[in-house]
């Protein structure tokens, strides 16, 4: 008796389990989430809410980001708010942007063909170009890392950078490869000039201290300004490079890359990566690529300044940047007039891109 009970529970477990499965095999899957706008920052200094700010708190704070949802793909959870803004956190350098942003665009929850990204950083700015507390809105992505080196102490007199483009044999021979690698992305610049337009007059955060750094740098006059929004072109790599020489070489990098259309005025280290991961994404119809935007923000000056030594210049970075928190500010204070524009307009955004 005992042996055909059990046998008979045993059958209607199986039989529960059947019908569950049928009924899970059956189910409609979930609608994906229609995201419109995808805010991407790289680095947090520890809690996304509450303590001391990295490029991410501020956006989940003031953009109301509650919604968490794990992403074991990514580096980081992610975050959503009510009107469809995706947060996200890359982690530093390009290698973890790249992978970050790819498990988003990848994930089946996200319906992101017709988003809007914002990258969303700070980085180190030219003095002849911009001020700390600053805004650049990129028009091209420069890559600082694919090339070849010949360290500064080998290279020939007559060369003025030991790093030559790959493929070619001196510094900034000509012609620029038809088919590159990655070297250079340029964003849509209808949509670029757009958000310049809608954001030049927005009013950004001075202090004191950014003053006294700013008057160290006597002959540069953009550098002697207040904080101010402005386009020109950003330079990405996974080395944190600094001085004098290394600001000519990122010019000349650029103007090279550029047919001399250029201008850089910042750096900072994973938009590359990130911005590869989109190019893919797009090719397979997962995002779009003229829906993409880079705002780097200045929280201090990639050379030194006059009287001072790079490696002097350079110790004194390693101690905190001296427009960190303008930087922040900015950044987010820029970038989110350009979010709520999207967000409030969406019925006409979703199809026309603005221009």
């Amino acid at each position: 008796m005992q042996i055909c009970i059990r046998q008979t529970v045993r059958l209607l477990l199986l039989v529960a389990a059947c019908a569950g499965l049928l009924r899970a095999q059956g189910a409609p899957p979930a609608a994906p989430i229609h995201v419109k706008v995808v805010v991407v920052t790289m680095f947090e200094r520890g809690e996304d809410t509450g303590d001391a700010p990295g490029e991410y708190q501020l956006w989940v704070e003031r953009e109301h980001l509650d919604r968490v949802l794990p992403l074991a793909a990514g580096y980081h959870h992610v975050r959503l708010n009510k009107d469809g803004v995706l947060g996200i956190l890359t982690g530093v350098g390009t290698a973890k942007a790249a992978a970050s942003v790819m498990a988003v665009g990848l994930d089946p929850r996200f319906d992101l063909s017709k988003a809007y990204w914002i990258i969303a950083g700070i980085g180190g700015g030219d003095p002849a170009d911009v001020s700390l507390g600053s805004a650049v809105w990129a028009n091209h992505v420069i890559d600082a890392d694919l090339a070849y080196e010949i360290d500064a102490r080998e290279i020939p007199a007559d060369w003025p950078t030991g790093y030559v483009p790959l493929r070619r044999t001196t510094p900034y021979e000509q012609p620029v490869r038809s088919e590159l690698e990655g070297e250079l992305y340029t964003l849509n610049p209808d949509l670029v000039s757009w958000a310049f337009r809608l954001t030049q007059n927005v009013s950004l955060a001075d202090s004191d201290g950014l003053r006294a750094m700013r008057a160290r740098f006597a002959g540069y006059p953009n550098a002697l300004k207040p904080p101010f929004v402005t386009q020109g072109d950003t330079m990405s790599g996974s080395t944190f490079w600094h001085g004098a020489k290394m600001d000519e070489w990122a010019n000349a990098w650029t103007r090279y890359y550029t047919g001399g259309q250029g201008n850089y005025m910042i750096a900072g280290m994973e938009d590359t990566g990130t911005l590869q991961a989109l190019t893919f994404l797009s090719q397979a119809g997962r995002a779009d690529l003229r829906r993409v935007l880079v705002l780097r923000t200045v929280s201090n000056y990639d050379r030194q300044p006059p009287g001072v030594t790079a490696a002097e210049s350079l110790k004194g970075l390693t101690t905190g940047y001296s427009g960190y928190m303008q930087a922040l500010e900015a950044a987010e204070t820029v970038g989110d007039k350009v979010v709520r524009d999207l967000v409030e307009h969406w019925s006409e955004r979703e199809s026309t891109i603005p221009h």
